[in-house]
């Protein structure tokens, strides 16, 4: 798999962060299924938008961009990303990009003029077979400078400006155009042919019909599948720090766990776009706490649940149809609440069961609430037990009064537990509590 990364122009937002979150998920079950997963993430370190922003805040370029690759990391690992098999950067790449360069001028696709580099988009007859684009229709963004051809063409590299970094190449200094880098990288890692080519709605033109298109005229076969994820939206409008209005991932995280973020974030199918709302995301929080309340009751009562070695054919069959995380969460949710009446039924074996599966179907989205070092991973296991050791021992007086109609005394009860920061949920199922601020 090649996953197009982060441009480290500024912070990461949840926008940027739910690419890699949905291919992380398909890396997990294409795992789970016994595949032999290499992905291969890159950064791209050297943009007109990394040299702008540096430079109006009085920065190294490359200082800027690494201080935001870090950035961009700690997002990853803290929303329970797996690390990428490798993240290759464009800058260390240069070599391989002036090779493609060179190939793709023998075959008659490119040319150079004046020190760039354009591909020659007329040349390619399939052009457009991605996006669905008619060559005649296509706008690059470009514009037509004096040492373009035909305005279609778009640049493989860039020509040395004052102050500028640049690289040596044959056709001398400069530095690469954004297309170029990735089907460099891809190929570079993965070879001429490989799986799955996956990136944001936004990337299908022109960023991955150029890249498809550069690799098959230098003649590699490229990627066998595209995948394209949504956006993440506000008011309607893609999220952009553009237009001011992102939510960057330190900020949410202050609000809420990486585990309910990330919940949030790969609950819809990975083609939907989301429209960011903070009734959304709290909804989103309370049904993860359900899942991993249910855990931890049986964890409390019963001991450890080890996650079982197999999934519900349900669940497998909705994440073999296009990655549908929606009907995985669905089955997840059904054994959730089997397992809570089984619980209150006082039948051990079922609701233990239930949680080991709750935790093998959970952990193939990364969403394990009792994962050793996953995003939901409790601290101080030896508190908790001891804490719910009393709060059930409250909860079941308070059924108690509430069986006898004291409503009162049921009613102080639960505000006692509110007091002290467990909230508790009443349901068909019976009580549950989670603390407020978990």
């Amino acid at each position: 798999m090649y996953v197009c990364g982060a441009t480290v122009q500024g912070l990461p937002h949840i926008g940027h962060v739910r690419s890699s979150l949905n291919y992380d998920v398909l890396r997990r079950w294409l795992s789970h299924a016994g595949y032999d997963v290499t992905l291969v993430r890159n950064v791209t370190d050297i943009d007109d938008k990394i040299l702008r922003k540096s430079e109006a805040a009085g920065r190294p370029w490359w200082e800027w961009a690494a201080t935001h690759e870090r950035a961009f990391t700690a997002a990853y690992d803290a929303l329970g990303c797996l690390p990428a098999s490798i993240e290759p950067r464009a800058t260390g790449h240069i070599t391989q990009m002036t090779d493609l360069i060179q190939r793709l001028i023998d075959r008659g696709h490119a040319y150079a003029a004046a020190g760039d580099v354009y591909f020659a988009v007329r040349t390619l007859p399939e052009y457009g077979t991605l996006s669905g684009q008619k060559v005649d229709d296509v706008h690059q963004g470009e514009g037509l400078s004096g040492n373009k051809r035909d305005s279609l063409d778009f640049t493989l590299w860039k020509a040395a400006k004052p102050g500028e970094p640049s690289w040596p190449t044959p056709w001398g200094h400069g530095r690469p155009g954004w297309h170029l880098e990735c089907s460099a990288m891809a190929t570079a890692y993965l070879g001429p042919e490989f799986d799955i080519h996956g990136g944001g709605l936004d990337l299908v033109f022109p960023h991955h019909e150029n890249e498809r298109a550069q690799s098959h005229a230098a003649g590699d076969p490229f990627a066998r599948f595209w995948l394209h994820n949504a956006w993440v939206t506000m008011g309607g409008e893609k999220m952009s720090k553009s237009l001011g209005n992102t939510l960057q991932i330190e900020s949410l995280l202050q609000r809420v766990r990486p585990a309910e973020l990330r919940y949030y974030l790969v609950g819809p199918h990975y083609r939907s776009a989301i429209e960011y709302s903070d009734a959304a995301l709290d909804e989103a929080v309370a049904a993860y706490r359900r899942i991993e309340s249910f855990v931890n009751r049986v964890r409390e009562r019963h001991g450890l649940p080890e996650p079982s070695a197999g999934v519900p054919a349900e669940f497998a069959a909705a994440l073999d149809d296009d990655l549908g995380t929606p009907g995985a969460l669905s089955v997840i949710h059904k054994l959730v609440r089997e397992g809570n009446s089984a619980l209150d039924a006082g039948d051990a074996g079922t609701a233990s069961r239930a949680a080991s599966c709750v935790r093998a179907t959970t952990g193939v989205m990364g969403l394990d609430p009792l994962a050793a070092g996953g995003v939901a991973e409790e601290s101080g296991d030896s508190a908790r037990e001891a804490l719910g050791t009393l709060v059930e021992s409250m909860l079941e007086r308070r059924q108690a009064a509430r069986a006898e109609r004291d409503f009162a005394t049921a009613d102080r009860l639960r505000d006692e537990l509110l007091a002290a920061g467990i909230a508790v949920e009443d349901g068909a199922g019976g009580s549950t509590w989670t603390l407020k601020d978990a």
